[in-house]
Parts: structure tokens; C-alpha cells; sequence
């Protein structure tokens, strides 16, 4: 489960919003009556409060399959055609010569 659904967060949320909703959810499920719910609590927290851990565990709940949203909105490229002018112009042999 992620840590910010654990701890009842928004993925943007600041460290002392982090604190204030573990805090919460410890005196909800205190480790003497629910020790599972107390760990799950716990080890969100742990990830939700280190920055590199949390944007590690950001990178893994990404679905690497999924298709790019930049990718698929982009326009279709307009196809040119230039034409056999140029060619036709490198291809010439001076005259004369």
C-alpha cells in the first residue's frame, strides 16, 4: 500500500503535514493494541520523511508500461516534400566543362 494512503496524505505534502498525520494515526492504533497497523504506520512514516527514500519508492509506484502522456499528445509531424528541384540541381554537370 503506499505510505501516503497509510498516513491519509497528498503526494505533495511538507514534512511537518507528515508529522502531524503520523502522530495522529499512533494515538489511533498504538503499538500495544494493533502492533500490524502500528508497523505499517510506522515504515510509512520512515518513507514518507526521507527524501531520497521517498523518492525512490515515488519511482517504483510508476508503471513502467504505461504510455508517456507527452508522447501521445503531441500533433502529428506535417509531412513535407520538397520536390525534385534539389535534387535534379545536385545532380546537373556543368556545362562547358
Amino acid at each position: 500500500m503506499d505510505p501516503t494512503e497509510v498516513l491519509g496524505v497528498s503526494q505533495d505534502a511538507g514534512e511537518e503535514e507528515i508529522r502531524t498525520a503520523y502522530v495522529r494515526k499512533v494515538k489511533e492504533h498504538p503499538p500495544d493494541r494493533s502492533p500490524e497497523e502500528f508497523e505499517r504506520i510506522r515504515d510509512a512514516y520512515a518513507s514518507l520523511r526521507d527524501p531520497r527514500r521517498r523518492m525512490r519508492d515515488r519511482l517504483v509506484s510508476v508503471d513502467p508500461f504505461a504510455p508517456l502522456p507527452s508522447v501521445i499528445e503531441l500533433p502529428p509531424r506535417p509531412r513535407r516534400f520538397a520536390g525534385p528541384q534539389p535534387w535534379l540541381k545536385v545532380l546537373e554537370v556543368p556545362k562547358g566543362k
